[in-house]
């Protein structure tokens, strides 16, 4: 399942799910229990003649969310790792709940830049944008980045080479400056952040990242995503600050 596709932008982010909670409980088979049916397992922690059964794993998660009864969710991990800008960054950080490792340029030298396309300022929302600029000024801000980039560059490596801390130099570095981080939370965090994050109110290059996210979130998750953002679709996800109707008015304005 799809929750919302954005429309992906090549080159500009990178994430991969590099750990989650592995379970010492094994299974009749001897295998260890996945992720997911280590949540249920946590939660019949009051029913142990029943905790072992999986072949009702599916249901249990769908009786969780129903009832929002979260703290199982709070007992398995997940980290994944993401290749961003520093602009887009400051946005992923608000999300309190995790933990964070982030690329510290106090300590190591910054080399790349991200790139982004341009688009329009909505007129009335001001955290909104229409994707309507035409060719000209894409290439106009695409050469004005990277006109930026090497100009700020330029001199950050010079404030280097004159002995300059890093931790001082990085202030004449631009926003689409790029970092990687390492985000971890519980489960419960992330449902969180994925129903946050994937809403169309989230600017795209944020929602780019939790869209991919939610594809590898789900390949451990499944019944968590399907009874979740099920549920979500039912009770219609908040909607985009601009109906079609009004981006069509600010488009022919």
């Amino acid at each position: 399942m799809t929750y919302i596709k954005a429309k992906m932008t090549p080159n500009n982010f990178d994430v991969k799910l590099i750990s989650h909670t592995e379970s010492l409980i094994t299974d009749n088979n001897g295998k260890k229990l996945s992720p997911e049916d280590f949540i249920v397992y946590c939660a019949r922690i009051s029913n142990p003649s029943n905790q072992m059964n999986l072949d009702t794993s599916h249901k249990l998660i769908k009786y969780l969310i129903e009832h929002k009864h979260w703290s199982p969710f709070e007992m398995v991990t997940v980290a994944f790792s993401i290749v961003t800008s520093r602009g887009i960054a400051q946005q992923i950080l608000r999300h309190r709940s995790f933990s964070f490792q982030e690329f510290s340029q106090r300590y190591a030298v910054a080399n790349e830049q991200v790139v982004y396309p341009a688009r329009r300022q909505d007129l009335k929302n001001r955290q909104n944008s229409i994707d309507n600029i035409n060719e000209d000024d894409q290439e106009w801000f695409k050469l004005a980045q990277d006109k930026v980039w090497k100009t700020a560059n330029h001199f950050y490596k010079e404030a280097l080479d004159k002995g300059i801390a890093k931790e001082c130099a990085r202030f004449v570095l631009p926003l689409n400056t790029q970092t990687n981080m390492i985000m971890s939370g519980t489960v419960r965090s992330w449902i969180h952040y994925l129903q946050t994050r994937l809403d169309p109110a989230t600017q795209l290059e944020h929602r780019e990242i939790a869209q991919a996210i939610f594809d590898q979130f789900q390949s451990q998750f499944p019944n968590v995503c399907k009874y979740i953002f099920d549920d979500l679709e039912r009770h219609k996800v908040k909607p985009s600050p601009l109906s079609v109707e009004e981006k069509k008015e600010v488009i022919t304005d």
